[in-house]
């Protein structure tokens, strides 16, 4: 089996490409709902964000308001790292058991794991391959509007995160995701076929 993780920065069309590779046959796990299951009432991290951040995070129905949540950590690096502390540790468990079942169902599959912060973090070494989604910043602004985010959020997002060309340089394999999606498919494709044979 072989692990590969799938990382770039905000807004890199990370999610597309872990899509495509899905359905070319990879297995994948998306960190950033791992991450919404460890945070939910009775998951593994959800006492310990709620006794370091306190009840104002806290939505109406008890859950972690992770607007509200993300409010508080991303415009104080050391909160932010606070909770990475509080939540990666979990979210790694839950990627280890990930790994131990596609080993166990498919031991030439390919299982990838899609997360921003993955080099940032020093979690890429954990993977034996490494692809990198990369576009330019104006197009990252952009697309994270059309999300719903304003712009200051995106550029207060984007400060904190690694600059995408530094990001180039841990790559194994780079989809630029700047053209069209049938550009974009086609690296995915060619990224899938290198990536079977070396599972093989």
């Amino acid at each position: 089996m072989l692990k590969v993780g799938l990382t770039g920065g905000l807004a890199t069309g990370k999610s597309y490409v872990s899509a495509r590779l899905a359905e070319l046959g990879c297995q994948v796990v998306q960190a950033d709902k791992l991450g919404h299951e460890v945070l939910r009432r009775g998951g593994e991290a959800y006492e310990d964000v709620l006794a370091e951040f306190g009840k104002g995070i806290l939505g109406d129905d008890g859950e972690i308001d992770r607007k509200a949540l993300g409010a508080t950590v991303f415009p104080d690096p050391a909160k932010l790292a606070k909770l990475n502390l509080l939540v990666h540790p979990c979210v790694f468990a839950r990627q280890e058991a990930f790994f131990a079942t596609v080993e166990r169902d498919d031991p030439r599959g390919i299982a990838v794991v899609e997360a921003a912060i993955m080099i940032e973090s020093g979690s890429y070494k954990r993977y034996d391959r490494l692809v990198v989604t990369v576009c330019p910043p104006e197009t990252q602004v952009r697309r994270f509007v059309g999300r719903g985010g304003t712009e200051a959020e995106a550029r207060d997002r984007l400060a904190q995160q690694m600059n995408i060309d530094e990001k180039r340089a841990f790559a194994d394999f780079i989809i630029d995701t700047s053209g069209t999606f049938a550009e974009t498919d086609e690296q995915v494709h060619g990224v899938y076929e290198t990536l079977k044979l070396q599972a093989a």
